[in-house]
């Protein structure tokens, strides 16, 4: 798809939605921005030119964060009208966070999205991540030091509470979604928190000029997160192999760690994912993070190298010990709450 700021065709359309025509329903996450309500038109258009194709229902989430919230989502859903689409808004309630404002609120949207989807029967989810955000998602999680699974940034598909997330305008410029509305006359919203240097994404929008003066564009930005995921996938595949190899050698290794001689002998970033993978699997604390995963990894390489020595520790609600030449991963207690 070219790059320039020329409208969407409906040949290019019907490339972004492939492979969801056989799906029985989808529901389009439609905020009121540029890229959103393109999604919206766009789906829509491919959808009439089907002879048969899923229903689509367009959700607004209010964030209850904006008082013009409201007004964008009786926008979105006279559009939706004109376009032959059921439209809903959903209200995230409740009291909200002081810190950790986006990500509660990103986190709430997509609850929210996936309970719509169960309600009417969606298998899908379609978001409007451009080339952009693919882009500055990239950049933030380099400066937060990810691994390569999250320098991978946006897969184009992902699972999310038993629905299919998909974002099928990663490939896209904002620009060529915004020129593709300005040809079919669609007004959109102007959301002042996507210019707001108070939240991190924002900052890093308005160095994006100087970086693709660099040669560090969007396009060249989001190209190198797809080449980190294809790297990424291609590690995940050996990593399944380290754990059948495991399987197969040593018969606790599936329920209670690792044989520490054989794992010793495998490269680094495996062994520092499978280790991941055991403590995600056992632990009762959510995901472990990567950071601290490595600092245990280099712990259990120390006493390793001691023959005799032993290891005791507890991360993201597993019990990790050394002993005996014996990884093991288990439960680790619930944690003791203060009274008083």
């Amino acid at each position: 798809m070219s790059d320039d700021q020329s409208a969407i065709s409906a040949r290019d359309a019907k490339r972004l939605f492939a492979g969801l025509g056989a799906a029985p329903a989808i529901v389009l996450a439609v905020s009121g921005g540029p890229d959103s309500v393109a999604l919206m038109w766009l789906a829509a258009r491919w959808r009439r030119a089907l002879a048969r194709g899923p229903r689509l229902i367009a959700v607004t989430v209010d964030h209850g964060l904006r008082p013009e919230a409201a007004r964008e989502a009786r926008d979105v859903k006279r559009l939706a009208q004109g376009l032959d689409l059921p439209h809903h808004t959903l209200k995230w309630t409740g009291t909200k966070p002081k810190t950790g404002l986006p990500a509660a609120a990103r986190d709430a949207r997509y609850r929210l999205l996936a309970r719509a989807a169960r309600k009417h029967g969606a298998t899908h989810i379609l978001t409007a991540h451009t080339r952009d955000d693919q882009a500055e998602t990239l950049l933030m999680r380099m400066l937060r030091g990810s691994g390569i699974a999250g320098l991978s940034a946006m897969a184009r598909e992902t699972e999310r509470d038993g629905v299919r997330l998909t974002r099928p305008l990663l490939d896209v410029s904002k620009a060529q979604l915004i020129a593709t509305l300005n040809k079919a006359r669609i007004g959109f919203a102007d959301d002042p928190t996507n210019r707001d240097p108070a939240f991190t994404r924002p900052r890093l929008r308005a160095l994006m000029p100087a970086l693709a003066e660099e040669g560090g564009d969007a396009r060249n930005l989001a190209r190198l997160a797809a080449r980190l995921a294809r790297a990424n996938a291609a590690v995940e595949v050996l990593v399944d192999g380290a754990e059948r190899y495991l399987a197969l050698k040593d018969r606790e290794a599936e329920r209670a760690g690792f044989d520490a001689a054989l794992f010793a002998a495998m490269p680094e970033e495996i062994r520092l994912r499978l280790l991941k993978r055991a403590i995600d699997r056992i632990g009762h604390e959510g995901p472990a993070e990567l950071g601290k995963v490595e600092t245990l990894l280099a712990a259990l390489d120390r006493a390793s190298a001691e023959h005799a020595g032993t290891l005791k520790q507890t991360l993201a609600g597993a019990a990790i010990s050394i002993a005996k030449g014996r990884i093991r991963v288990e439960p680790a207690p619930p944690r003791r709450t203060r009274s008083g």
